[in-house]
């Protein structure tokens, strides 16, 4: 195996965390003997546990792990934190060599951890497969040196871009297997976000670690949705109403703009209270409000054509001329969950 498979696999462990780390970044560890035998793996399971470099490194001896090398997807931390730092760990055992993907953009560590190994005498390779180490941890990178949410937005549409029909006809657009992906994806992120116009049509469940609804007028105080039975809810809601009082749930006042929930605010409060990434899965109006804010977009397709011209749209926010203002998107990959289509794509700064 060569330096970007060894890499490869630390990806890969770091990805069984997918979801459990935040706001701690994925990161997977790989160590070899100088031949290229694997020694030990290991990966960050959860903020507060044991670092990647830690964890492969503790299931053996010095003695075992001398002159060996160590892969890491992250540069390896310089500081105590929740547990020592990885690279004095390293430099006890011995180690001769440590390729690493990408070096870390938490300033508290942003190249020290590097330099620590360096003065120890051993040999540091960087950049290997930096691109996809970055990829892996978009969130976290985002949170660090943006001081901001991850935002992403779901949608799931027929062919001609519809997510329902004119009087709010929607289940199902996607079969089985997608809808299963969908699952996977909401794992990963903090929080789902939804408007009341959904659980007013669709009264969601949203079972997840943290719930946020953006309520204008607190409509959807007035039954027992679904959406109140999750632990962990936040709701936004027009800053000049008088304060609600519902037991297990956080009333956010936010500034109203055009009539509507001002979704700045709303980013920026969530990365406040701690939340590192959310999920947006709403109608057309609120998808497309938050376009100029999402980072990243999974767009399922379903191969049905509605040809409803009444239908409801993914993304609906404005009337637009000429078609070359259009928001411009780079499509990251397609992949195929059968009958239909995942697109995965990122916005393009203009």
């Amino acid at each position: 195996m060569n330096n970007e498979e060894y890499m490869k696999k630390c990806i890969n462990l770091a990805l069984q965390a997918d979801g459990d780390t935040s706001p701690n970044p994925l990161v997977g560890c790989v160590v070899t003997d100088k031949f290229g035998n694997v020694l030990s793996i290991g990966y960050h399971k959860k903020c507060g546990q044991n670092h990647a470099e830690r964890d492969a490194l503790l299931k053996i001896t010095p003695e075992i792990a001398k002159g060996g090398i160590l892969y890491v997807n992250l540069e390896p931390c310089s500081h105590y934190g929740k547990t020592p730092p990885c690279a004095d760990l390293i430099v006890e055992y011995g180690l001769s060599k440590v390729v690493v993907g990408m070096r870390d953009v938490n300033p508290i560590v942003a190249g020290n951890g590097i330099e620590k190994l360096k003065i120890a005498g051993i040999d540091v390779e960087e950049g290997v497969l930096e691109d996809e180490c970055k990829k892996l941890n978009e969130v976290f990178i985002k949170n660090m040196t943006k001081k901001q949410t991850f935002v992403a937005i779901k949608t799931a549409t027929t062919l001609d871009g519809k997510i329902a029909t004119k009087n709010g006809s929607s289940k199902w657009i996607t079969a089985e297997k997608a809808r299963g992906e969908v699952q996977k994806i909401r794992h990963r992120y903090d929080a789902l976000l939804t408007s009341s116009e959904t659980v007013l049509a669709d009264n969601p469940s949203m079972i997840h670690k943290c719930n946020v609804l953006i309520d204008r007028t607190l409509k959807t105080l007035e039954k027992d949705y679904k959406v109140y039975k999750n632990k962990n809810i936040i709701v936004f809601y027009d800053e000049n109403l008088a304060q609600p009082i519902k037991e297990g749930v956080r009333f956010i006042k936010a500034p109203v703009v055009g009539g509507k929930i001002d979704l700045k605010f709303v980013f920026d409060k969530l990365y406040e209270l701690g939340v590192m990434s959310v999920l947006i899965e709403a109608g057309g109006k609120l998808n497309g409000s938050a376009l100029k804010f999402a980072d990243k977009i999974y767009h399922f397709i379903a191969p049905k054509i509605l040809a409803d011209n009444e239908g409801r749209s993914c993304f609906d926010c404005r009337h637009v001329e000429d078609i070359n203002l259009s928001d411009m998107f780079e499509i990251d990959s397609v992949e195929r969950f059968e009958p239909d289509l995942m697109l995965t794509y990122y916005p393009i700064s203009q």
